[in-house]
């Protein structure tokens, strides 16, 4: 691990496995950056090579990702669990997600597995993974 991506207390930071060319994870990955309680989350786009080991590694298909993973203290969280996991390390409005752990798991994972399928036609599909600043590059596997 090199310094940047070890916490304080030689942890491993919280890796983001997202869809790289997705308009709405692009979006989440842009507000996830404004609004990190500390700056700590490792981003992976699932389009890198390490993307698609994790995603293959933990049952995703790299090439029609229905879900993000969100991997914290050597657990990986996908769907609603992802979310509401990422969220806590979020101020801000998102900082209320983590609320929906009371709503029926069934129920939260229903409604993240429709706007999954369908995020391409609502919110639209980018021809290339985002570029992060230079500033940013070391948090990001693209």
């Amino acid at each position: 691990m090199t310094e940047n991506t070890e916490t304080k207390n030689n942890e491993i930071p919280p890796v983001w496995l997202f869809d790289g060319v997705c308009v709405l994870c692009n979006g989440a990955v842009q507000y996830t950056l404004k609004h990190e309680k500390q700056p700590l989350i490792r981003f992976v786009s699932i389009q890198s090579v390490e993307g698609r080991q994790l995603a293959l590694h933990h049952g995703l298909d790299p090439d029609d990702p229905q879900s993000f993973l969100f991997i914290e203290n050597g657990k990986a969280l996908p769907r609603s669990d992802g979310v509401i996991a990422l969220a806590r390390h979020l101020d801000g409005p998102a900082g209320l997600i983590p609320l929906l752990r009371f709503v029926p798991k069934f129920l939260r994972d229903f409604a993240y597995d429709r706007i999954a399928r369908n995020r391409y036609r609502l919110f639209g599909r980018k021809s290339e993974c985002l570029v992060p600043d230079a500033g940013l590059r070391h948090r990001f596997v693209l």
